[in-house]
């Protein structure tokens, strides 16, 4: 008796050292590229080591163009399709099986415990089993989800939550495990980015002009902040701050712990895509064909890039690099210091897909339909 019980205290304490739980989302490592921006915090970077030249390793025809990013894990790719399909695919991209969501699936999807769980233009959020595609639950919101899921670990409890707003207006708590609804927060209008994570605090923005603080525990406001106008894309969070730019070009710094502004930078052009941050860099791309790197203390403006299309895919930072894709068709990889490029890969059809970055490779779709893999 003694010695099972021994046994079972051996195995909580390498799962605690391993940091890893069955019930929870996946984390990040230079194997896996679980969720949108690679973690909660949404900080777009990679614990990768890949170095350029890159050279393109496979490609993968779906029905429909590809919008939604993929996320990396154990091995296998999963992403979606407007041709309303998920499809799961292995690092060398042979297809091991593809899910009938029966609608576009333009929202990155999110590895969770034993599921790949993603959301449709028709408003469902569902669930399928990682190993062969199985659904094993859904729920409908009453409008699009363009934003991917986020997941958030219970207080006292089993299990997770799963996080993600709608064009219903309403930011939703799902059940991990069975899909019911734990609670949700109305918005004034539609919510299109993902939730980042501050603790037990989801922060993201939405078309009302807002940036919300909401506690997932219960889903009740800790504070509400006018931004101006629409916020599109998703916040990121590093240190104690949250940084996003809105519809109108400005982009901001706000700590969260003090509820204030810390600095604002107006004429940046229309932000669509969301922030990558390393240390004290924050870089984004805007609808005006640029790639922007700003101090994250004061927001001065370190470099920009200009590309030769809107850049709404948002950037990946790895190591001292900048991987960026664009509507000019291109995927490139940027000096973090400085933003020369230093290599370049032409696709020829638009990518408003964000990249997967691991170590096995970078990962992206593209409105051709194809998904794509580059690596050495």
């Amino acid at each position: 008796m003694n010695t099972n019980k021994n046994y079972i205290i051996l195995i909580v304490f390498l799962l605690l050292i391993l940091n890893w739980s069955p019930l929870t989302a996946q984390k990040r490592s230079a194997t896996c590229w679980p969720g949108f921006r690679g973690d909660a915090q949404l900080t777009g970077y990679s614990a990768a080591s890949l170095s350029p030249p890159l050279k393109l390793l496979w490609s993968f025809k779906t029905g429909d163009a590809v919008k939604s990013s993929a996320v990396v894990c154990n091995g296998n790719i999963f992403i979606g399709s407007d041709d309303g399909f998920l499809y799961a695919l292995t690092i060398s991209g042979k297809l091991l099986w593809k899910f009938n969501a029966g609608n576009s699936i333009e929202a990155p999807p999110l590895i969770a415990g034993n599921s790949i769980i993603a959301g449709t233009l028709e408003g469902k959020i569902f669930a399928v089993n990682i190993a062969n595609g199985t659904e094993q639950w859904q729920y409908v919101t009453e409008g699009q989800i363009s934003g991917a899921p986020n997941c958030v670990e219970w207080q006292n409890d089993k299990g997770f939550g799963i996080l993600a707003g709608s064009y219903d207006y309403n930011l939703h708590c799902v059940d991990g495990l069975t899909g019911k609804l734990r609670w949700k927060y109305e918005t004034a209008n539609y919510i299109n980015g993902t939730p980042a994570l501050f603790g037990k605090i989801a922060i993201f923005g939405g078309c009302d002009g807002h940036l919300y603080l909401v506690n997932t525990n219960n889903g009740r406001l800790i504070d509400k902040i006018d931004i101006g106008t629409y916020m599109a894309s998703s916040p990121a969070i590093g240190g104690n701050n949250a940084f996003f730019g809105n519809y109108d070009g400005e982009f901001f710094c706000f700590n969260l712990r003090k509820k204030k502004m810390v600095w604002k930078k107006d004429g940046g052009g229309t932000f669509l895509s969301s922030p990558a941050i390393a240390g004290n860099r924050v870089i984004i791309g805007s609808q005006n064909k640029t790639v922007y790197c700003f101090n994250a203390s004061t927001g001065d403006l370190l470099w920009k890039y200009k590309a030769l299309g809107k850049v709404d895919a948002s950037p990946v930072i790895i190591e001292k690099l900048v991987v960026v894709a664009s509507a000019d068709g291109r995927i490139r990889m940027l000096d973090l210091a400085t933003g020369t490029m230093v290599w370049s890969y032409e696709i020829g059809s638009p990518i408003n897909s964000t990249p997967a970055v691991t170590s096995a490779g970078i990962v992206v779709g593209a409105e051709d339909g194809n998904i794509y893999m580059f690596g050495k």
